[in-house]
């Protein structure tokens, strides 16, 4: 498998001052470099974006439609909603999702949802069933009960795209057995097909592709 192969359409490894870097075509929202309507994507800033710079197989193909939970102030939802169809973004802090609907004004199909992705109930009557992908970054003890609890969104061939922030689940346990204890509980609901670590940019996380049982 070539590096491009694990590419959704949409997302281009492009040249910025001479660095390749991952790129989608779209407003710039956080000062990233852009050349003409390129922008870069920044994987230091973007967990989604370090799994796909590290050659993850996300099964990300491009205009799938996107659960995106944890979208923050819309670094990497923003990106996502760039090359992906329908793209709802879930984020529960009122400061962040303000910028969340700045970045969404010139995205027409990004879809921001002040809501708790702890909370699915609340925001099922918005989001279609059967979406393509659920992409989750949420900073919150119980990472996995969260996957599990959104899988009603998921289409029987779809994808999680999880990445798990050790520090959230408990500061003093070891990253490792962390990991461990959070893809134990995903397998009540997922087939985990892929893990890596992404410490090339994000201390102690790991990236999990999983398909629903």
């Amino acid at each position: 498998m070539t590096m491009s192969d694990v590419l959704p359409d949409g997302v281009e490894r492009r040249q910025f001052d001479g660095t390749e870097r991952l790129a989608t075509r779209g407003e710039p929202v956080y000062g990233e470099p852009t050349d003409g309507e390129w922008r870069a994507w920044n994987p230091t800033r973007s967990k989604l974006g370090a799994m796909l710079d590290l050659e993850m197989d996300t099964g990300l193909e491009g205009d799938e439609t996107v659960l995106y939970l944890g979208a923050a102030s819309g670094t990497t939802v923003s990106h996502v909603a760039d090359f992906a169809g329908p793209t709802y973004a879930v984020e529960f802090a009122p400061r962040p999702a303000r910028d969340l609907l700045e970045t969404a004004e010139s995205r027409p199909r990004l879809f921001p949802l002040l809501k708790d992705a702890r909370k699915p109930d609340t925001y099922a009557h918005v989001v279609e069933s059967n979406v393509d992908v659920i992409v989750q970054d949420v900073a919150t003890r119980g990472q996995a009960r969260v996957a599990l609890e959104n899988a009603q969104f998921l289409a029987d061939d779809g994808r999680l795209l999880l990445a798990v922030k050790a520090r959230s689940e408990d500061v003093t346990r070891d990253p490792a057995a962390v990991f461990e204890d959070v893809q134990e509980a995903l397998e009540d609901g997922y087939d985990i097909l892929e893990t890596q670590r992404l410490e090339d940019y994000h201390t102690d996380h790991l990236g999990i592709v999983a398909r629903p049982r």
